[in-house]
């Protein structure tokens, strides 16, 4: 009977809506990349499960670099355990609102789309979690909120199963 519990709890997570490129856009923002992220940031953020358990929170400083081709983000996350973790994504403008990606961890490449004030980025990634790594894909959504500001909220899959959610949201320095 529990395991049914589970799987009927897991469907009904996997059935939740998610946004899409073709949603309405409620703003008149374009969000470029290459402008928003160049340049000094920090982004605070969470992890929650299914169930809506907060499991994690994390503060990220990163640098960001563009050079008129790739866009280099030097990610260093601080965990609220006190632990550390440093990403370096490697970002290439593929055309006029496409990007691919890599990063130590990324299986393959990422892939994104910008769309008005919105990014969607995809990806499979080796996760660094307390006891080991976790292997799972990120469908990450990106909002430009304002000049200075993005919301980002990223659904966690393992398996093809949602397991949970990221929401950061990120400030331009200076």
């Amino acid at each position: 009977m529990r395991y049914l519990a589970i799987a009927a709890i897991a469907l009904l997570a996997a059935c939740t809506g998610k946004p899409a490129l073709e949603d309405e856009i409620l703003s008149d923002r374009q969000l470029n990349l290459e402008e928003f992220f160049d340049g000094q940031l920090v982004a605070y953020g969470q992890f929650q499960d299914v169930f809506g358990t907060v499991r994690r929170r994390f503060e990220v400083k990163i640098d960001g670099t563009w050079d008129g081709e790739a866009l280099t983000l030097v990610e260093d996350f601080v965990y609220e355990d006190g632990s550390t973790e440093q990403r370096i994504w490697s970002l290439q403008k593929t055309g006029a609102d496409t990007w691919t990606g890599t990063a130590p961890g990324v299986i393959g490449t990422a892939s994104g789309t910008e769309s008005g004030d919105a990014f969607n980025w995809r990806y499979e990634i080796d996760l660094p979690v307390p006891d080991g790594t976790l292997r799972v894909t990120f469908d990450d959504w990106m909002w430009l909120m304002s000049e200075d500001r993005l919301l980002n909220r990223a659904y966690i899959k393992r398996f093809g199963v949602d397991i949970g959610e990221v929401i950061i949201s990120f400030e331009k320095l200076g």
